[in-house]
């Protein structure tokens, strides 16, 4: 496995940004305890990085962030577990090449929305110049589909 610090020299400012937007989360009131993240993936590199799991956002840094391979899943430096959503983090970027970062987020709105199984509306034009029909909600779950 690499040294984390070498991948830090490497790719510094995608380890920059990746901290910096975790560290924001609680500061916008999007997150709850250490629920939620932000990652990030280099293509080039074919790297991703991720916050680990269950690591208080006042005390996340540089190195703590967890970096995998973005092919494989396989890490590739930290300490740390990833997510425990990284698997997700890793079909989306797979699966839609235009995307560079992936923000989950735990707001008490929208947490409590979704446990409502109601749409968000589209109340204004803001909204709708860009998605022109209320954000529907999806089905629960089944069982089989949790696991």
């Amino acid at each position: 496995m690499t040294s984390i610090r070498e991948l830090i020299s490497e790719h510094r400012p995608l380890f920059e940004s990746v901290l910096e937007a975790n560290l924001s989360l609680p500061k916008l009131g999007l997150v709850l305890w250490t629920w939620g993240n932000v990652s990030a993936v280099d293509r080039d590199a074919d790297l991703m990085l991720i916050k680990p799991s269950g690591v208080p956002y006042d005390e996340l840094k540089l190195e703590d962030l967890v970096a995998l391979q973005l092919s494989t899943g396989e890490q590739l430096a930290g300490d740390l577990r990833p997510s425990s959503d990284t698997a997700t983090h890793l079909a989306l970027y797979r699966a839609f090449e235009s995307i560079g970062g992936i923000c989950h987020t735990h707001s008490f709105e929208a947490t409590a929305r979704a446990q409502s199984r109601r749409p968000l509306i589209a109340y204004g034009t803001t909204h709708a110049d860009y998605f022109y029909h209320d954000v529907p909600v999806t089905r629960p779950l089944t069982g089989e589909e949790m696991a």
